[in-house]
């Protein structure tokens, strides 16, 4: 991590940015989301309202809200999400309220979602979205990787094959695409772009004022 000076650091105040880590399944963006928020503490995973239960050990507000399908509803057409959608039958959704406030103090926040959410939450937040996509090395390689899990059956394998090639096909409406051949050379490029877009200047909120300082030191002089 690079040195700051101790007292720009300090005035510097930067706006905190929406990070989305997209891929087919397999393509490991699961494992990269969770390298990015073990060594960053600036960074924290979003959490979603859904309507499912919890599973044994789950905490509500650490890893999910969970909310009635009533109140998942009523939250929907008040427009309090980011992005939601049904799945197999359950809602999930990216409440708005206590994400806006923590990127006014510059917290960042990883999203583990597909396309269809990622074109939702671009469509509302605008240039805090930065879009990852993650991309397998071959088809061959992926499959590869699925069988390997040995946690799904021939068909689900199948499945997610023909899902992965339509996810594959959005490609070019991500910010950035990376290939995921070697791990640790695709964490290290993905932990690049994140730190190349916490430094953009649209984001470095402290920036005017300590340019008109910068500005004012001199005048005196």
């Amino acid at each position: 991590m690079a040195e700051t000076h101790p007292h720009t650091g300090d005035r510097l105040h930067r706006r905190g940015l929406m990070f989305i880590l997209s891929s087919p399944s397999g393509a490991g963006k699961t494992s990269i989301a969770r390298a990015i928020l073990e060594s960053d503490d600036e960074i924290s995973p979003s959490i979603s309202a859904t309507t499912r239960a919890p599973r044994p050990g789950e905490v509500d507000g650490k890893d999910y809200y969970f909310v009635s399908q009533p109140e998942f509803d009523r939250m929907a057409e008040e427009n309090e999400f980011y992005e939601w959608a049904h799945v197999f039958g359950k809602s999930y959704g990216t409440p708005k309220a206590a994400i806006r406030e923590a990127l006014k103090q510059g917290r960042d926040f990883l999203f583990d979602i597909d396309w269809q959410g990622t074109q939702q939450l671009s469509q509302k937040a605008g240039t805090d979205v930065v879009r990852v996509f993650i991309l397998p090395p071959s088809l061959d390689e992926l499959q590869r990787r699925l069988i390997g899990r040995g946690t799904d059956s021939e068909k689900i394998i199948a499945s997610r094959m023909a899902r992965a090639q339509a996810e594959i096909s959005h490609w070019d409406s991500y910010d950035y695409v990376v290939v995921n051949e070697d791990f640790d050379a695709c964490l290290q490029e993905v932990r690049q772009i994140l730190c190349a877009e916490r430094l953009k200047r649209v984001r470095q909120t402290g920036l005017i004022p300590f340019v008109r300082e910068l500005l004012k030191e001199e005048d005196e002089e």
